[in-house]
């Protein structure tokens, strides 16, 4: 059971794909509410409508390519021409134009119907679709049960007026994928879906007056053309019902959203492959999962990590899809370990899904084992190092140091801590460093910058999930300026162990400190800021100390409603199992 065509993505949707039928490539991924990926961009007015530059498909018949061929034009010369260049071939894409004066532009979009799901707590969602739509029923029956629903939803009205939004690919050749991010046409509906899956519904619609887009210069007869193709049948799913309208359109707009919001989030493709016991358990965790994303109990960038991962997977596995249908009679040998290749990497995807799914891993935060590296202990010989990290050394830089001191130069600060044994002092002199080994801390060392600390800078490398972690038993930083980009995990992460900050500056891109169960944190004379997230976490179990710090702009609820953000912060996680 595979989702079949998805209603085109709006503004703020997560772009994805989805095998279906030609043009219908892109599909919407919530990234908000629900509601809110139902309703797409429009607001509680009329959708904002404006001319575009696109090349539209061609459309059959002579009155046809008559009809577009006046409503198109060439972009002007100073476009059309770079410098020193010819005209442009005849045979160049033509460009959609204003409309002539016979042809009135497109008026702008109704206002689709709002929805309740916007305002429901998660038990009711929870209720709402296991109690109400699935039932209780396996997941190979799930498509069953969701058909079962829509169909009596559908009952109410046969005909309403709608908002169909597709694929641009569908009516134009080239396009500004940013200017278009869906066609929006007002139509008229005829609900006799035939019964099939309800993600594969189609249904009959017509070109409803007045004549409405928000594209204002869309030909209306390339509409037309466009609908004679598919015999004025599109998917159901892509069709959202106008406001205004009688009370049932808004239990079918409310429908038609579950329908949507369950074949973009809750349903995998696996799931009818694989034996489940208890479906509606499943699909309970996979809610819970959306709703800790939407509330901030997973931080925020960890939450895009998951959407980024769920959408690569829909795309391999649309990939796929489409390699094999190219594939002629019985596959060469390569075409055969092309195949192999992409599904093991949908294997390797859905197992990282899974985890994500798995509630007994985010009870205690999406946190696991980073540190896979021993403890080197101390050197064979007993003594300690001091490394000094700077791109020349000279003998003013260790003028403070007894003459005892057995030292090593270092221009990388990653092969300073490469070379550490427990007991030795890394001594890092002003400028910008990255260290992935800062991700690798298991030996007790002392980490200290030499001058201001705010020219003592270490930014982390942001292809990396982790940035400093350690799991050494006394780990102490001072005098330094940690600055996070874009890594997932916490700034600092304390697996176990004790770790000392002193006189740091933390400047977070994502989580703030994490210090796990277990471990120990001593944070003093600090500053940390920015963090999406209390700037302290603290798991159950864990300890920490912190005296004359400054922890501001951070969002303690991980929240973009500034309304429900509060500032600074410790969060201290009580474990209620």
């Amino acid at each position: 059971m595979a989702s079949g065509p998805r209603p085109a993505a709006p503004d703020d949707s997560v772009r994805t794909t989805s095998p279906g039928r030609r043009g219908d490539k892109v599909v919407s991924a919530p990234t908000g509410d629900p509601a809110a990926a139902a309703a797409g961009s429009l607001k509680r007015t009329a959708s904002p409508v404006r001319s575009v530059v696109a090349s539209p498909r061609p459309v059959k018949g002579r009155a046809g390519r008559e009809a577009a061929r006046r409503r198109l034009q060439l972009p002007p010369v100073s476009q059309a021409e770079g410098p020193g260049e010819g005209p442009r071939e005849e045979d160049e894409e033509p460009l959609l134009s204003e409309p002539e004066e016979d042809d009135a532009e497109a008026r702008p979009l109704p206002p689709v119907c709002g929805s309740p799901m916007r305002g429901m707590w998660r038990d009711e969602k929870v209720a709402l679709y296991c109690d109400e739509v699935l039932r209780g029923c396996k997941a190979e029956d799930a498509d069953d049960a969701m058909t079962k629903y829509l169909s009596e939803k559908l009952k109410l009205k046969d005909k309403w007026l709608g908002v169909w939004k597709t694929n641009p690919e569908l009516f134009f050749m080239k396009y500004e994928e940013a200017s278009i991010p869906f066609v929006g046409i007002l139509v008229e509906v005829t609900c006799k879906p035939c019964p099939s899956s309800s993600s594969c519904f189609n249904v009959t619609v017509s070109i409803a007056e007045p004549f409405s887009s928000n594209i204002a210069n869309i030909p209306r007869n390339l509409v037309n053309e466009i609908l004679e193709e598919l015999e004025h049948n599109v998917p159901l799913l892509e069709v959202y019902p106008v406001e205004g309208q009688d009370s049932d359109l808004h239990d079918i707009a409310l429908a038609l959203e579950v329908v949507r919001f369950f074949y973009d989030f809750l349903w995998r493709d696996w799931d009818d492959e694989e034996s489940c016991e208890n479906y509606a358990a499943l699909i309970e965790e996979r809610i819970n999962l959306w709703c800790d994303i939407q509330d901030g109990t997973i931080p925020g960038p960890i939450a895009q990590r998951f959407k980024k991962t769920l959408e690569k997977y829909k795309n391999k596995r649309v990939e796929l899809v489409e390699y094999q249908s190219n594939i002629k009679e019985d596959p060469s040998a390569a075409e055969a370990v092309e195949c192999w290749k992409k599904y093991y990497e949908i294997v390797m995807l859905c197992g990282l899904l899974k985890m994500w799914e798995d509630l007994r891993l985010r009870v205690h935060g999406p946190f696991f084992p980073r540190i896979l590296r021993r403890r080197k202990g101390k050197r064979d010989f007993g003594k300690t190092i001091t490394h000094i990290v700077a791109k020349v050394m000279t003998t003013d830089m260790v003028k403070d140091l007894s003459s005892d001191t057995l030292l090593q130069q270092h221009d990388d600060l990653d092969l300073a801590l490469d070379s550490c044994y427990s007991g030795d002092t890394v001594v890092i002199f002003p400028g910008e460093y990255q260290a992935v080994n800062l991700a690798l801390l298991t030996d007790d060392i002392i980490i200290k910058g030499i001058g201001k600390r705010e020219e003592i800078m270490i930014t982390s490398e942001p292809s990396h999930d982790s940035f400093v972690v350690s799991k050494a038993d006394n780990v102490k930083l001072m005098h330094l300026s940690l600055i996070q980009q874009g890594t997932v995990d916490g700034i600092v992460v304390v697996e176990s162990g004790h770790m000392t900050l002193e006189n740091c500056i933390l400047k977070c891109e994502g989580t703030g400190v994490c210090v796990l169960t277990g471990a120990a944190l001593t944070i003093t004379d600090s500053e940390i800021t920015g963090a999406q997230g209390a700037g302290v976490e603290l798991y159950p179990g864990s300890m920490a100390i912190l005296e004359r710090n400054e922890i501001h702009h951070c969002n303690n609820l991980r929240t973009s409603d500034i309304s429900k953000s509060t500032l600074g912060g410790v969060n201290m996680k009580a474990d209620c199992g």
